[in-house]
């Protein structure tokens, strides 16, 4: 998988064949087509386990916060911290997000597949209005907004790798927090 993030960042998604993958990684074609059915279940497992990942990092981070302010703005800090390190990885989600097709010709990942993080995000939100630290909206609004404003985030960090990654984070946090509260 790891070779196969390389060749998608390094050629796109168009040039990154089963073969051009394997050569990569040092290997035969026919062990990558051992272990994936072809190219569009290798693409999806590479969504799959840097999404998982991503997760795993910012569950750990939410770990013990309690208020929902600062969950909110752990959620987007720990998101950024993680992927700072990632700048290949989120070239080829890129890549794989705008290219890979369903069999009805629907993009296989992006706003229909949304769905966990969407409702993971309203449930801090909602907390936040519970606890009276947030104002009344409609928390899918905000949820929907929250992860595209931290999509828009990481694409224009990978077209301009001079951006402070750090210091949008810090400020979409910001930003986010003051929505929120009365």
């Amino acid at each position: 998988m790891a070779a196969a993030i390389d060749v998608i960042a390094d050629v796109g998604f168009a040039q990154a064949s089963l073969a051009r993958i394997a050569r990569h990684a040092g290997i035969s074609k026919g062990l990558i087509s051992y272990h994936f059915a072809g190219k569009e279940e290798l693409m999806t497992e590479v969504v799959v386990v840097t999404y998982g990942a991503i997760a795993e990092h910012v569950l750990a981070a939410m770990k013990g916060v309690e208020s929902p302010r600062e969950l909110l703005r752990t959620h987007v800090l720990s998101v950024a911290a993680y992927m700072r390190g990632q700048r290949k990885g989120l070239k080829a989600l890129g890549e794989i997000f705008g290219n890979l097709r369903d069999a009805d010709g629907r993009a296989r990942f992006g706003i229909r597949t949304n769905e966990e993080i969407y409702r993971s995000l309203e449930d801090i939100y909602r907390a936040g209005q519970a606890a009276g630290e947030f104002r009344d909206f409609d928390v899918r609004v905000m949820a929907v907004t929250h992860s595209a404003a931290v999509d828009a985030m990481f694409g224009y960090w990978v077209v301009h790798p001079e951006h402070d990654l750090d210091e949008h984070a810090r400020q979409l946090a910001d930003l986010l927090e003051r929505a929120c509260v009365t």
